[in-house]
């Protein structure tokens, strides 16, 4: 099983967002980042941020043989820069 410390703080998940950010595929994605950015926060957090959210996937993902949930994504990535769901990981 994927520890949720180790994808959290993983450069591969830094490095998933950072290419959905070129490919602007999920839209959402991008549009979370430039929310963030307008709310003050750096953009290196930001991307962080949205990590987190992409995690709560990956975890469930790998874990549970889930499939990936765009929906539940969409809305995380909307509370962010709270993060309701990390009691759960």
């Amino acid at each position: 099983m994927i520890d949720s410390d180790d994808l959290m703080g993983g450069e591969a998940v830094i490095e998933i967002v950072e290419n959905q950010l070129a490919e602007n595929n999920p839209a959402r994605v991008k549009e979370t980042l430039m929310r963030l950015m307008l709310e003050g926060v750096e953009r290196e957090e930001a991307i962080q941020y949205i990590a987190c959210a992409l995690c709560v996937e990956l975890v469930d993902v790998v874990n549970h043989q889930a499939t990936f949930n765009e929906q539940r994504f969409n809305t995380n990535l909307d509370a962010l820069p709270e993060m309701p769901w990390a009691e759960d990981l």
